[in-house]
């Protein structure tokens, strides 16, 4: 089966990343014998600049028409693009692992936990307004959004190689009615999950938590605020943003996968910068169309990459801020050749 996948190279040092990991996914194609036809389009800063729209109409078309689409960081205008493909096309789970990798920087070489993130509620829902000299910012939060991200949350949870636990993030403590109804929903959904560890923690306690017991977690579940926050804390324990991916995945038949730091603009050119949170968004996308179409060849692809990248980390063949010497598209072109080894 041929996949259509719509690529969004983006902003900054997007377009280095995107040219490591295409070389990585030719490797992954050649492999597993992988039908992929990649299609790029517009959205951005570079693409306002251009247009006088980051997000154009046949862009959005695009990604409809795709299995999934790939994208690379978005500048200053990431909230009219990311944030608003999550909220049109109902992404309402952001996923974002948090590993331990070989010979790189982390707090701990057992880190293992996945955040999962509401994705389409909250401020994101970007209701904001000024009443004279007050600005006020409406925080959105339904059960079904409470519901679905926690019963995703448990879902992860039950799979194989998992500690099969749950931890709910939420201030309820203070924000009674908001997350009053996350914390009361979380609860509701764990009773049809027996075999799953569950328990609750306030936010400020898991960012700490974070820091000094991060093997302690499995699979945390929160609101998309907090989420937010504390996936980049997360991120700071196993070597930096440069190692960690997204997905953005709903219950259609699309499904978006990114790096989840920003476009680095004083970067552009240096060629330094670490491409493994795109490669390893294109993991998870290949990852994703395995369950999704029922499909090995995707779940073989995605096991090389993940593979690829462990033995070339494991080798030091990185760039400079993960203590090796090579340029980003040489570090593409490093795991794709541990891939075809």
């Amino acid at each position: 089966m041929q996949y259509t996948i719509s690529l969004l190279p983006g902003d900054g040092i997007g377009p280095e990343l995107t040219d490591a990991t295409l070389r990585v996914l030719s490797a992954a194609q050649r492999k597993c014998d992988l039908d992929l036809k990649i299609v790029e389009y517009e959205a951005g800063d570079e693409c306002y600049r251009k247009n006088q729209v980051p997000l154009p109409d046949e862009t959005v078309k695009g990604i409809r028409n795709s299995h999934a689409c790939l994208k690379g960081p978005i500048g200053e205008t990431s909230a009219d693009v990311v944030v608003k493909l999550r909220i049109m096309l109902d992404l309402y789970a952001g996923i974002r692992p948090i590993k331990s990798y070989p010979n790189v920087p982390s707090f701990r070489k057992d880190i293992d936990l996945v955040l999962v993130r509401e994705n389409t509620e909250d401020v994101f829902k970007r209701i904001e307004f000024m009443l004279e000299d007050t600005a006020i910012a409406l925080r959105v939060i339904t059960r079904k959004g409470c519901e679905r991200i926690a019963k995703k949350a448990f879902e992860i949870a039950s799979t194989r190689n998992r500690a099969r636990k749950v931890t709910a993030v939420h201030k309820s403590n203070v924000m009674k009615v908001t997350c009053g109804l996350f914390a009361e929903t979380c609860r509701e959904v764990a009773k049809a999950y027996p075999n799953i560890n569950y328990e609750e923690l306030y936010v400020d306690a898991a960012a700490m938590m974070l820091i000094r017991e991060p093997q302690n977690f499995d699979v945390i579940v929160t609101t998309n605020m907090f989420g937010d926050i504390l996936s980049d804390e997360a991120a700071q324990l196993i070597g930096g943003l440069g190692m960690a991916p997204g997905a953005n995945i709903g219950d259609g038949n699309i499904a978006l996968f990114e790096p989840v730091h920003g476009c680095a603009p004083t970067l552009v050119g240096k060629h330094t910068a670490n491409p493994c949170s795109m490669i390893f968004a294109a993991k998870m996308m290949l990852e994703w169309l395995g369950q999704r179409h029922n499909d090995p060849v995707c779940t073989n692809a995605s096991n090389e990459i993940e593979k690829g990248v462990t033995e070339v980390l494991r080798k030091q063949l990185t760039v400079p801020d993960l203590g090796g010497t090579l340029r980003t598209v040489e570090m593409g072109e490093a795991i794709g050749k541990e891939i075809l080894r």
